[in-house]
């Protein structure tokens, strides 16, 4: 259970209670004639075959009051997309999949490249962008959740703490983002958040000093959650980031375009886990390798268009100043694992700061001598002055595809 304490300066609304789900269900119904709910999944094919999207689907056939659910599934052939039609037939709610790898989707994808608009790399960003292209085309909704597929501790409960923040008509949110302890089978999990994002904030406010948007990336308490729900206003103008800085990145456009009171963080769950990335120390191209240089690189990239200078010298401080105050966040998660009962390796938490040191000079590297990249997906309002009929055509696209 979380305490009431306020930290930072982002909304915190905690789980106090336990409150029932179905006086959150009931009153989720009660929103839902002002504000219409969708639920956005986006899915690869072999989730389908995993451990946790069945149970997970099965949770939200349960779910009384959404008006839409949108499944973006990437990497799937023909067959595959037959087979995920008959897997998400089940949902009694209106629901739609997002064929990616179809040829209508790609001929949708076509016509953005021609104008320099389309996403320029497979992955999430990409499925969340066009999924929230066809929530734009549908209309079907005013407040919009979004969670993983790989989530095998998922209740519904989850979901609907998720999205009452923007649902609820009383409250002025326009953003939520979830939280949870990263506990699971009696370890202390959650790495790159615990031991990259948090101690590369504290090392950045050192070396450049307490600046409005670390203040505001260090108030949320897992930064890197991939649960968020949003009012659907806020998906005209948001860049999405194509590759692992999703998460980094919509904070960052929250900030961009809302006032800090505008935005919150909500307590979803006590415990929570899912498909556990693999290190990957020797290849910077895959795993929790891959993650943390995109991630640096969202971070540096945010700060630089707020006027902060960057070279090697200060990438050089960086890296030392994060890899002492990583060390000692291994000291006190060590002491609170123990105090807890769970298990935490050491060795395996030193391996990965020193991974993540020498990732922060590689991302550094990187944006130095990249000045021009923008990785960034482009919002959906300058896709529509480019392609006024682009919503329609994908609404077409996605009907006829599930038709």
């Amino acid at each position: 259970m979380a305490d009431f304490y306020q930290n930072g300066i982002i909304t915190n609304l905690h789980n106090l209670t336990d409150r029932p789900l179905e006086e959150l269900e009931k009153e989720l119904i009660s929103f839902s004639r002002i504000r219409p709910m969708s639920l956005v999944l986006p899915s690869l094919y072999s989730e389908l075959e995993g451990p946790a999207l069945d149970p997970i689907i099965e949770e939200i056939t349960q779910v009384p009051y959404l008006n839409e659910i949108v499944i973006g599934l990437d990497r799937a052939d023909q067959q595959q997309y037959q087979h995920a039609r008959e897997f998400f037939g089940r949902l009694p709610q209106h629901h739609r999949i997002l064929w990616n790898d179809g040829p209508r989707l790609k001929k949708i994808d076509a016509l953005l490249q021609q104008e320099g608009l389309a996403p320029k790399e497979m992955g999430k960003g990409r499925n969340v962008w066009y999924c929230y292209g066809y929530v734009l085309a549908s209309g079907r909704a005013e407040s919009v959740a979004l969670h993983d597929c790989d989530i095998v501790t998922y209740d519904r409960s989850m979901l609907a703490r998720l999205i009452y923040p923007v649902a609820n008509p009383g409250f002025n949110y326009e953003f939520a983002k979830g939280y949870y302890a990263r506990i699971a089978e009696h370890k202390m999990n959650g790495r790159v958040s615990r031991l990259l994002v948090t101690p590369l904030l504290r090392a950045l406010k050192k070396v450049y000093g307490s600046l409005d948007f670390l203040e505001y990336l260090d108030s949320f308490r897992y930064p890197l959650s991939g649960e968020f729900s949003m009012r659907a206003d806020v998906l005209n103008d948001i860049r999405i980031p194509s590759d692992w800085g999703l998460e980094i990145g919509v904070l960052s456009e929250m900030k961009r375009n809302y006032s800090t009171n505008r935005i919150c963080q909500v307590d979803i769950a006590d415990i929570y886990d899912h498909k556990h990335q693999p290190l990957s120390a020797d290849d910077a191209a895959a795993g929790l390798s891959k993650m943390s240089i995109d991630i640096c690189k969202a971070i540096f990239r945010k700060l630089a268009t707020q006027g902060e200078v960057f070279s090697n010298e200060t990438f050089r401080s960086l890296k030392a100043t994060y890899f002492r105050i990583a060390l000692d966040f291994i000291e006190t998660y060590d002491n609170d694992a123990r105090m807890n009962g769970l298990q935490l390796d050491r060795h395996a938490e030193e391996k990965a700061v020193e991974l993540f040191a020498k990732n922060i000079m590689k991302a550094g590297e990187h944006f130095l001598a990249n000045p021009m990249e923008t990785p960034f997906i482009p919002s959906w309002n300058r896709v529509i002055s480019a392609m006024p009929d682009i919503l329609d055509r994908l609404y077409e696209a996605v009907e006829e595809d599930n038709s």
